[in-house]
């Protein structure tokens, strides 16, 4: 079965510095038929403007990612780490036990384009932890979150995997198999990309579960998707 979730009925606020979008409920933004799907709890496509940010404030208790498309994160944490998340880099926290963290947008004149995406652990009061990493752009799969860190992942505390999909529309037709009692979460980064049929754009999501298989086709050139798979 399927379920999709077009971009533009998502839920959205903007604050000025802030143009966000939810895929889940979240802050300000409540509907009860999208409190996450499986482990995920939220999905939020932000645009920051040029010197603005999330001032400090805490976590607990959450596997917290993030992917920048465009701009740069400035990152402070109480783990003492203090960096710059360029476009093309992910970021992964494990609040645990308790953290704080800022982030905002260094640049005086770019905006910032991300995902924040929040994780619910399978296991709790685990020591707080950061990694950061760039994964070299090629076509295809490539795997960014496991449980183990196999293939040169980073690290989840959840029974999950999360693969960047690049889809260039000379690719062709590609498949991911879908084991048994597992389900899927595909979320549409950049481009179109076409899953049997239906044709889903930039912010677009789709919940698959009780399949065997997904076939998806990229439309652009430089088309991009998140899937996570998920127990």
């Amino acid at each position: 079965m399927r379920h999709h979730r077009p971009a533009a009925e998502r839920g959205h606020a903007n604050h000025g510095w802030l143009d966000t979008f939810h895929s889940f409920s979240f802050a300000d933004y409540y509907d009860p038929n999208y409190m996450g799907f499986s482990a995920l709890r939220v999905i939020n496509e932000d645009r920051i403007d040029a010197g603005a940010g999330f001032p400090t404030h805490p976590h607990r208790e959450m596997e917290i990612l993030t992917y920048v498309l465009s701009g740069a994160v400035a990152h402070r944490d109480s783990m003492g780490n203090v960096t710059e998340v360029p476009a093309g880099e992910f970021q992964i926290m494990s609040a645990g036990t308790g953290i704080t963290h800022s982030e905002f947008n260094p640049r005086s004149s770019e905006p910032l384009h991300l995902y924040q995406i929040w994780i619910l652990p399978s296991q709790r009061a685990v020591t707080p932890r950061y990694d950061q990493r760039r994964f070299d752009a090629e076509a295809g799969r490539q795997l960014i979150l496991s449980p183990q860190g196999e293939e040169g992942s980073m690290t989840v505390y959840q029974d999950m995997r999360l693969w960047r999909w690049t889809l260039g529309s000379e690719a062709g037709e590609q498949f991911y198999p879908i084991a048994q009692n597992r389900r899927v979460w595909l979320q549409v980064v950049r481009g179109q990309v076409a899953v049997q049929g239906l044709l889903l754009q930039a912010g677009d999501g789709l919940a698959v579960w009780d399949e065997t298989q997904l076939s998806v086709l990229g439309v652009d050139p430089d088309s991009e998707c998140l899937l996570f798979d998920l127990p």
